[in-house]
């Protein structure tokens, strides 16, 4: 019996540095790796070992193939290039994003996992916000329109694409920019961690993500502060990298305030993902000062049975639910507030719990796998035929008589 060969897909994910976008990146791929004949293209070659280490996947080069665009002997160049230079990852990405088009047209799929993008032919995206790769070319710098003719990039092409993202916030934004329509499918969360009793946790609170001016590090460590300052003895513990030279400043200035207040501050940099599984167990409580499109570390903290207190604006609101007010704040001092408010109540702790734990399953592999095989099967099924004309029928002459009048043609 002779078997039909699978159809085939290449996904575009230029780099891979940590983060939310790589998680869906590598969920996209454990989605299809069994059922298609899948390409990972991305600027240098990707230690899948590794990877599946730090997002809990089992992806292997007998299930997926991997393309990269440049030499391996560039792997640590490229990747502090891309870390530091915002102008030389973005020539990298239109660099690859150009390359990949002279080939999509050789796959029955073209897929970005990396944000809405021109993939030389109508193919899916996941898209994580609006307008990283590209700008209206209207509105884009002298910079921006250099990058735009290396890639020869199309607005019309981006717009044909399939759409996914990653919530309801970022649906709005992406209709509000591109006037297309988004499907939200969730992240998916894949850490596998030990469940710790809540009465083992540590009176703690977890800040999770890269250390930079937009996730507000110090405003948290200042919060906290003003929460021990009302007699609740908390813990704080700060995971994540830096963010490159440019970020360097501020990371300083962030380790310099943990450390003078290091009786309840530990700042982890770097630390390794087992490691940060353990702290991210042992905590009973998260806190996120930034505004999210969606906010991977947030869902975490809910998939390890945290209680986590958000900014009021953002995708992070949709993880904690809306209706759980008491764990969203609009100021410092709102939620300082908030956060007394919670450690003083232990019922409202177990009810908030109980809520959240709900919560979960939206973030579960499982869901956010049938979802993409759901949408990529629906990009590769052929349209359907057209309808053949309905015949006309016969025409008689009585019904060529004219109708009687049985009214005045002007009532």
């Amino acid at each position: 019996m002779t078997h039909s060969p699978r159809q085939t897909i290449a996904v575009w994910q230029p780099y891979f540095l940590g983060g939310g976008a790589e998680a869906v990146a590598l969920g996209v791929l454990v989605a299809l790796a069994d059922d298609y004949d899948v390409t990972l293209f991305t600027l240098i070659d990707v230690d899948l070992a590794h990877l599946n280490a730090m997002y809990g996947t089992n992806l292997s080069r007998d299930r997926l193939r991997v393309r990269a665009m440049l030499s391996p002997a560039l792997t640590r160049l490229v990747h502090s290039l891309i870390a530091n230079l915002p102008w030389v990852r973005l020539a990298l990405i239109h660099w690859s994003i150009r390359r990949f088009k002279a080939i999509s047209s050789r796959y029955d799929l073209a897929i970005s996992t990396y944000n809405a993008v021109d993939l030389g032919r109508p193919g899916l995206q996941y898209i994580h916000w609006v307008n990283v790769v590209e700008q209206p070319r209207q509105k884009a710098g002298p910079v921006m329109r250099l990058m735009l003719r290396l890639s020869r990039f199309s607005e019309a092409n981006l717009k044909a694409n399939r759409s996914l993202t990653n919530s309801f916030c970022t649906a709005e934004v992406v209709q509000q920019t591109y006037g297309i329509d988004a499907q939200v499918v969730y992240p998916p969360v894949t850490t596998a961690i030990a469940p710790v009793p809540w009465e083992q946790k540590e009176t703690a609170f977890l800040c999770s993500g890269r250390v930079v001016v937009a996730k507000q590090t110090h405003r948290v460590i200042e919060i906290l502060a003003a929460v021990r300052q009302r007699g609740f003895d908390v813990k704080l513990h700060i995971t994540g990298g830096g963010g490159g030279t440019y970020g360097w400043g501020y990371e300083r200035r962030v380790r310099q305030l943990a450390a003078a207040n290091a009786d309840w501050v530990t700042f982890h940099c770097d630390l390794p993902y087992a490691d940060y599984l353990n702290v991210l167990a042992r905590c009973r409580y998260g806190i996120h000062h930034k505004p999210e499109p969606f906010g991977i570390s947030v869902a975490e903290m809910v998939n390890a049975g945290m209680i986590p207190f958000v900014y009021n604006r953002g995708g992070q609101i949709e993880i904690v639910n809306a209706a759980n007010t008491d764990l969203i704040f609009d100021s410092a001092q709102d939620a300082v507030e908030k956060i007394v408010a919670v450690l003083e109540n232990c019922d409202r702790q177990t009810t908030l719990l109980n809520a959240l734990a709900q919560q979960k399953s939206l973030f579960s592999t499982k869901r956010f796998t049938q979802e993409v095989s759901a949408a990529v099967a629906n990009c590769l099924s052929p349209p359907p035929p057209p309808s053949p004309p309905s015949p006309h029928p016969p025409i008689s002459p009585t019904s060529l008589a004219p109708i009687p009048q049985t009214s005045s043609p002007h009532d």
